[in-house]
C-alpha cells in the first residue's frame, strides 16, 4: 500500500494539484495543526475541500491526530531545536497516541496523501507518520509527491 505526501510551500497552485491529480488522490489527509495557514492561500481549510472536489476529485479530511502538538512545534521552529530531537519527540507521540491502531489500515486503501506545509518530506512530520505507519502495518511506503 502506498501512502503519498505532499507539500504546498514553494510551488504553486497548478503544480500542487497537478501533482495531485497524476497520482490519483482520492483524499487528501491534512496533517497540520493549524490547517488555516496563510503560507498559501489554496492550502486553507476553508477553500482547500473546494479546491479538491472541483480540480481533484477528491475529498479533504482534517486530522490533528497526526500533527505535531503546539510545544513540539514551538521547540523545534520558534526556538531552532534539532531536527533529531523533533524527530525522536513526535516518533513518542505517535506512540502515546497509538496511532497505528487508532486509524483504520482500511481507510488508506482509498489512494490517500498526506498534507503539510514543508516542500519536502526530508525535514517533515509527514514522512514520519508514513514511516512510522510502515512500522506497524505490513506493505506500506511512502511515495513522496
Amino acid at each position: 500500500m502506498e501512502i503519498y505526501t505532499i507539500g504546498f510551500t514553494q510551488t504553486t497552485a497548478e503544480r500542487f494539484f497537478q501533482r495531485l491529480v497524476a497520482a490519483g488522490i482520492e483524499r487528501l489527509l491534512d496533517v497540520r495543526l493549524n490547517n488555516s495557514s496563510q503560507l498559501s492561500g489554496f492550502a486553507k481549510a476553508q477553500d482547500l475541500p473546494y479546491f479538491l472536489a472541483e480540480l481533484v476529485g477528491a475529498v479533504y479530511e482534517h486530522a490533528p491526530l497526526l500533527a505535531p502538538t503546539q510545544e513540539l512545534l514551538d521547540a523545534y521552529k520558534k526556538r531552532k531545536g534539532e531536527w533529531t530531537a523533533y524527530e525522536c519527540d513526535f516518533r513518542r507521540l505517535m506512540e502515546e497516541r497509538r496511532i497505528s491502531e487508532v486509524l483504520a489500515r482500511s481507510e488508506f486503501e482509498q489512494r490517500t496523501a498526506l498534507l503539510c506545509s514543508e516542500a519536502t518530506a526530508d525535514r517533515c512530520h509527514r514522512r514520519l507518520v508514513v514511516e512510522y505507519l510502515a512500522e506497524h502495518w505490513p506493505s506500506v511506503s511512502a511515495v513522496h509527491l
